[in-house]
Parts: structure tokens; C-alpha cells; sequence
């Protein structure tokens, strides 16, 4: 299947197939949809909730993230772009980050997309695809990742992850990654009062999610798009 690199509407790059009409991020903003739906909504909504406090900057709430880091997982690795902005985020809380990826892009497309440069931090961006699959590695002073290449069907963790980013291609081309079953699996891989956030706003998508016990928001999108949402376990 054809792929090229294209510029989306904020200057960053994306990967775009053109016969299925899909890309791997926003074409209105790759890093602008990649900082709204899993970093705002996401990672520091999570910390706020968790902290009960709407001041990041001293995170001294009821979770000690020295003694148990953060545990994010993510549905797609793809580009790393999600990967990437989380390592850089400016609280500095031990993190490890379970990536999930069936098809990882190849050599060629990491150096084309050119995220260490345009976030301005090459070596990052290098060592997350450098790093090997099936090992948890140290990328950082606070950021651990590990990288898995299998389908989404064979996850099957139970309430080890506090966050979820949902960053599966669209239920237009591959609806089998948006079914009861995924969301099944994806609530009992979080901790109770877990979050998983995604670009995606499809009503069958937020149905699936309630079937399968979350409590399901309908947020504002990232450029480009009406609605995100955002699905809590309780």
C-alpha cells in the first residue's frame, strides 16, 4: 500500500496513505491533535484528577509518583510522536510507557518524519525508535518505555496501566480496532479511576466504551475536528 510523508497544518509531518484516504495523525495539525487529545486531555487532566489540584507545577497530592510511576499504554506507537511529547513533558514523573504496534514504520520514514528536529531534542526522538521491542528500556531520568509489536487483541493486562491513549487508525478503515471487545480489554488493563482519551468522537465508538463500563465525556477536538473523547474507569 502507498505511503508518503506529508506537512499537516501546523508544520509538522504525518504519514498519509492515500488509498484508504488515512493518515496517521490530524492533516489539520499532527502535533497540535497529538498535545490537545493526549496531553492536555489526557496525561495533565489525569494528574489534576489525581492531585486534586489544578497546579501542576507542585504535583504533592495523594499519588507519590517516586514510589509508583505513572503506567500510560498506548494503542499505536506509529510515528512516536505521543511517545515523544510525554517524555518531554515538564513535571518530570517517573513514567513507564507500554507501547502497542503491529506495523512499526520503517528506517526511512523515522528520518523523514523528523520529529528531534522539529521539537527540537534529536536525541530523544532517536532513542525511542532505537530502543528495542519486548524489553523496557531507559530512555530517560523518567521515562521508561517499552515497546510491543502484537495486535491490539492481545492485550490482555489487568489493572496495571492509570492511562490509555487510544491512537488506533479511524473506525472508517479499520473499524475491528474500535469494537466492544477492544474497549472490554482496555477497561480491565486500567487501574480503577483509569483514563483513556482519544481523537475519536464516532457515536458507535463512545456506545462500545460504555458498554464496557466507562464513563464516557464528548469534549472539545483539536483543530480540524468538533468533538474528542475521554472515557474514565470507575
Amino acid at each position: 500500500m502507498k505511503r508518503e510523508i506529508i506537512t499537516t497544518g501546523d508544520g509538522s509531518k504525518t504519514i498519509h496513505m492515500p488509498d484508504l484516504n488515512e493518515q496517521y495523525h490530524s492533516k489539520h495539525g499532527a502535533l497540535q491533535e497529538a498535545l490537545h487529545v493526549f496531553i492536555e486531555m489526557g496525561l495533565e487532566h489525569f494528574l489534576k484528577v489525581t492531585n486534586s489540584q489544578a497546579d501542576l507545577s507542585s504535583l504533592k497530592g495523594k499519588r507519590y509518583f517516586h514510589l509508583e510511576p505513572l503506567q500510560i499504554l498506548e494503542y499505536g506507537f506509529g510515528t512516536g510522536l505521543n511517545a515523544m511529547l510525554t517524555a518531554q513533558q515538564e513535571y518530570h514523573i517517573p513514567m513507564v510507557y507500554t507501547a502497542v504496534e503491529a506495523f512499526p514504520i520503517n528506517e526511512e520514514e523515522v528520518l523523514e518524519m523528523d520529529y528531534g528536529q522539529f521539537l527540537k531534542d534529536q536525541p530523544l526522538y532517536e532513542a525511542l525508535h532505537q530502543s528495542g521491542w519486548e524489553e523496557n528500556q531507559e530512555i530517560t531520568s523518567h521515562f521508561t518505555l517499552c515497546k510491543q509489536q502484537k495486535t491490539f487483541e492481545k492485550i490482555e493486562n489487568k489493572d496495571q496501566f492509570d492511562l490509555i491513549y487510544f491512537d488506533a487508525f479511524g473506525p472508517r478503515t479499520q473499524p475491528e480496532l474500535w469494537t466492544e471487545a477492544i474497549f472490554n480489554a482496555a477497561y480491565k488493563a486500567l487501574k480503577n479511576g483509569g483514563v483513556l482519551t482519544t481523537y475519536c468522537a464516532a457515536g458507535q465508538v463512545r456506545r462500545n466504551m460504555q458498554i464496557a463500563g466507562f464513563m464516557v465525556e464528548r469534549l472539545p477536538g483539536p483543530p480540524g475536528k468538533r468533538e474528542m473523547l475521554r472515557a474514565t474507569k470507575k
